[in-house]
């Protein structure tokens, strides 16, 4: 059996208030969010993404972790870095695990976006603690928008300082953000500010550094709300599975696309139905253009070729030519500026709709709580709850 690449959500709770995701408005019931049992029914992967909301609310992470170490390569923890506790007990158990703390640029602009008081020290502080273990796979995650763009480079520059990994990605519109106006309103400054970081990363040492330009590359294509430089084959060899055991072909979808549900049916059963096959067909049809890890990371695994080449004619030029990398290679960076296409004809290609009425991909019985209390009541309620045991 052919391993996948899978993403567990393993709940939808949050304690950040990030303006570019209102997950945290809508929480899911702890009492329905995936189980134990129903994560040993999932196949075997050669890559894991365990995200939430925050994975750390869950106080049976470790339990989570130990199951899917069984079945799965690799594992990597997308997290606030909020629970530093639970995260370092964690890595006690797990020295092999991958942890990848969201930060959205240095102190003032992080904690602005984040809404986590003192949420840059709390993540800054966790992630050396990591180091100082020993730990190999930690890293920062940055999403970069306009107001946080100026802070890219010098964010990268820090996690290059400490040896750690920095990952980026660009605001996206989907169910799983709860957000359909996410938009980057100065395309221009923000694709300088990703141009500086390229051309840092190809001038490293590290092929695997040269290999996240091309992914940066194709974060400025995106934001320029252009077609994917890669297929895009989630729900083919890719999956997610959300809190209520629904199987699904990414979260980058306006609506969610629901495979199957994991806690009533088997891993086979579920993969080969013909609602997958209906899945299948729309992902085969989406015009959504993402261009998120999630699904680039498989692409540029199966089409190894395209970023292969791309990265051997940048790093001819720079050093043969002395010449660095242009976000002006791109045509409709160079048609913006000579007036080919206008921003407004941008902003059309763009998955923005201010007039959208976002579905959450709650259950019922999680939409029910939010009639009487907010999902930030509801989730300070729950840690205060943990934080008394």
């Amino acid at each position: 059996m052919k391993k996948l690449n899978g993403t567990v959500i393993v709940t939808y709770r949050c304690n950040a208030r990030c303006n570019m995701c209102n997950r945290y408005k809508a929480p899911s019931r702890p009492d329905e969010e995936i189980s134990i049992e129903t994560i040993r029914k999932l196949p075997p992967m050669y890559f894991t993404n365990i995200t939430g909301g925050e994975p750390f609310i869950r106080e049976d992470i470790k339990d989570i972790v130990r199951e899917l170490d069984k079945i799965s390569d690799r594992i990597v923890i997308s997290t606030n870095g909020f629970f530093t506790d639970r995260i370092i007990n964690l890595c006690k158990e797990f020295p092999n695990v991958g942890i990848r703390i969201s930060i959205e640029g240095l102190e003032q602009t992080n904690n602005e976006i984040r809404g986590l008081p003192d949420g840059f020290n709390r993540g800054y502080t966790t992630l050396k603690k990591l180091k100082e273990m020993g730990m190999k796979d930690v890293g920062f995650g940055m999403t970069v928008q306009d107001r946080n763009a100026a802070d890219l480079l010098p964010l990268y520059k820090l996690s290059d300082e400490l040896d750690m990994e920095f990952a980026t990605a660009s605001l996206h519109n989907s169910f799983y953000f709860v957000e359909a106006k996410n938009i980057i309103k100065d395309r221009p400054m923000v694709a300088e500010n990703f141009e500086k970081l390229i051309n840092e990363l190809l001038n490293s040492n590290s092929p695997k550094k040269w290999f996240r330009a091309y992914f940066n590359h194709g974060l400025i294509n995106y934001i320029y709300g252009q077609k994917r430089l890669l297929p895009c084959d989630m729900s083919f060899d890719t999956f997610f599975i959300d809190p209520y055991g629904d199987v699904m072909p990414c979260n980058g979808t306006k609506d969610k696309e629901v495979m199957g549900n994991l806690n009533e049916q088997t891993w086979d059963e579920l993969w080969n139905s013909d609602a997958a096959e209906r899945v299948r067909n729309t992902v085969r049809h989406c015009d959504r253009d993402c261009w998120m890890i999630g699904s680039v990371s498989p692409a540029m695994h199966k089409y190894i070729w395209k970023p292969a080449w791309w990265v051997f004619v940048h790093k001819f030029l720079r050093f043969y030519k002395k010449q660095k990398y242009s976000m002006y290679e791109l045509q409709i960076v160079r048609d913006l500026r000579d007036g080919k296409v206008s921003k407004e004809d941008l902003d059309k290609c763009s998955t923005c709709d201010m007039s959208a009425c976002v579905n959450n991909g709650l259950s019922e019985l999680s939409k029910e709580q939010l009639k009487d209390r907010t999902g930030e009541e509801i989730v300070a309620e729950d840690i205060a709850r943990q934080s008394e045991k």
